[in-house]
């Protein structure tokens, strides 16, 4: 520090600037410790030993992760009556979309508008289509999406002949920062909550008659895209993934800024915090592991600022390589493009229709 010898001869402005320079130095330290340790402690944990001898081997040998994965996103389980009800949200000759409503615990309730063709002769494929952060099950419909990031997904699935359950989740930062404060009390997570609302959705709708139940599919963008990552890993009834606009490098994403990319660092998104994330050794490229070998699409335009789109991909060559060492590359797949925070409908649909049928 300063090589003043005694501070009572200085002035007040003077020491307000030594501790001003004291503070700024102690961040600075206490931030690049901080930040090589997550990158040490992540790099030192993905290092998971597995089973590539056969599917089944492989699966056996990512459990214990996935039960930590579970654990790490403090995942919740509902086991409450159904108590299942109705309300229209549209309709015309060929589709029905209601909104569903089921009990999870003691006056929390799911919420989503499930969707289908009208006249079904045979159960049909589900895909689940999860919104975005300030975001709607409308808009994935084709409603109140003036910047035409969703291309009317949804309907893109009822016409290509899947049903479609799209879960409404707490939207906006501030009230999911307020929710996460609480669940944090409870050793869980806001994350957690809602997967467990998804899965408690999914075991409804898929006793319903007009639901082929071997065949389900999870579909989301941003945040959603965040939700299918966390979500497939915990679900082995989701036969497909695809993640829109949210798959990363996970480290500089979350610690490291940078004018190329928007780091969570520097955002003001408590709510996208999950305590020993780095610790359990789960970078996106991991939650691909456990997914694996379940299909896999990942869609990501090199103008969304999300991130920078080299890190993604070298983070998805990463993810391909537990499917090569099954013998199984083509069932992951890097939807590249050029555009930006979006969509893409048909590339998403021959994905499915390869995979799911």
């Amino acid at each position: 520090m300063p090589s003043y010898k005694n501070f009572l001869e200085l002035g007040d402005a003077v020491v307000a600037r030594c501790e001003g320079d004291r503070q700024s130095l102690m961040r600075r330290e206490a931030e690049i410790y901080l930040v090589t340790k997550c990158r040490e402690m992540l790099e030192a944990r993905r290092k998971w030993e597995l089973d590539y001898s056969s599917p089944e081997a492989y699966i056996n040998t990512c459990d214990p992760h996935r039960h930590r994965w579970a654990e790490t996103v403090g995942q919740v389980e509902y086991n409450a009556e159904f108590n299942a009800y109705y309300e229209p949200f549209f309709e015309d000759g060929e589709y029905v979309a209601r909104w569903l409503y089921i009990d999870l615990d003691r006056g929390l309730k799911a919420r989503a508008v499930l969707a289908m063709p009208r006249r079904v002769k045979e159960p049909v494929p589900l895909v689940i289509a999860q919104h975005g952060i300030a975001s709607s099950p409308e808009r994935i419909f084709g409603l109140n999406d003036a910047q035409g990031i969703y291309h009317a997904y949804g309907r893109a699935l009822l016409e290509a002949g899947y049903a479609v359950l799209a879960p409404s989740n707490i939207t906006e930062g501030p009230p999911r920062a307020r929710l996460q404060r609480l669940c944090s009390l409870l050793g869980k997570t806001l994350m957690g909550l809602e997967i467990g609302k998804i899965r408690r959705l999914l075991d409804y709708v898929l006793g319903l008659p007009e639901i082929d139940m071997v065949r389900v599919g999870m579909w989301g963008i941003s945040l959603g895209g965040m939700y299918t990552m966390y979500t497939v890993p915990l679900e082995p009834r989701i036969k497909v993934g695809i993640n829109c606009a949210f798959f990363n490098d996970r480290f500089p994403k979350m610690a490291v800024s940078s004018p190329q990319y928007s780091s969570f660092l520097d955002a003001n998104e408590e709510h996208i915090w999950i305590p020993g994330w780095f610790a359990g050794g789960f970078g996106d490229a991991e939650l691909a592991a456990l997914i694996c070998p379940r299909a896999y699409q990942i869609q990501q335009g090199r103008a969304d600022g999300i991130g920078w789109w080299p890190l993604q991909h070298a983070e998805f060559v990463r993810a391909r390589g537990y499917y090569e060492k099954l013998g199984l590359a083509e069932r992951i797949e890097y939807a590249d493009h050029n555009g930006g925070h979006e969509i893409l409908v048909d590339q998403g649909l021959a994905f499915l229709k390869k995979h799911l049928g």
